[in-house]
């Protein structure tokens, strides 16, 4: 609490009289016992942020492969810089009857990888995305290209080591 010291002006003198000079003192502990109580109620009612996780489902741990028809299938192959490289189908030079694939590279802007996943997926229904990340590519890349996976709510992709084909695919294509 506030409180009033009053001191004396000393000797009386000749002459003038002064006015007694009167010194405040505030007490500073019921303003720190507010503060801490303030600051414990609001640290205890508030909400923490939750962290955003994603749910992946993993596979059961075996070597069988289920196939996938190439028109409903669509490989993305992450390079370095934070390229995308994409085409639609499979990957097969060694099998004639198949056409060469035509790779076509883009980023994760919105108007990039994001409007070729819808445009496959308004063309071609139960779109199967192969995903392949390469060895310059980066974890971030892995991140956003799972993020896109979610915002275009593609329901089935797999994560598919690259093959020495797809590598000299992108090789021929950055040349």
């Amino acid at each position: 609490m506030a409180e009033i010291q009053q001191n004396a002006a000393g000797p009386p003198k000749a002459g003038k009289r002064r006015a007694k000079k009167m010194s405040t003192r505030v007490d500073m502990t019921p303003m720190v016992d507010l503060a801490f109580l303030l600051l414990t109620f609001f640290m205890l009612t508030t909400t923490f942020a939750k962290p955003y996780a994603m749910d992946l489902q993993m596979p059961v741990k075996d070597d069988s492969r289920t196939p996938v028809a190439m028109s409903k299938s669509m490989t993305i192959i992450l390079g370095k810089g934070h390229q995308v490289h994409y085409f639609f189908g499979l990957n097969a030079p060694q099998d004639k009857t198949v056409p060469a694939a035509e790779l076509k590279t883009t980023t994760f802007a919105a108007s990039g990888i994001r409007q070729a996943i819808l445009t496959k997926q308004q063309q071609q229904a139960g779109l199967v995305v192969l995903i392949k990340p390469g060895a310059d590519a980066k974890y971030q890349d892995m991140v956003d290209i799972l993020d896109e996976m979610s915002i275009t709510n593609q329901k089935k992709y797999a994560l598919v080591k690259m093959t020495q084909d797809d590598i000299n695919l992108v090789k021929t294509a950055t040349l």
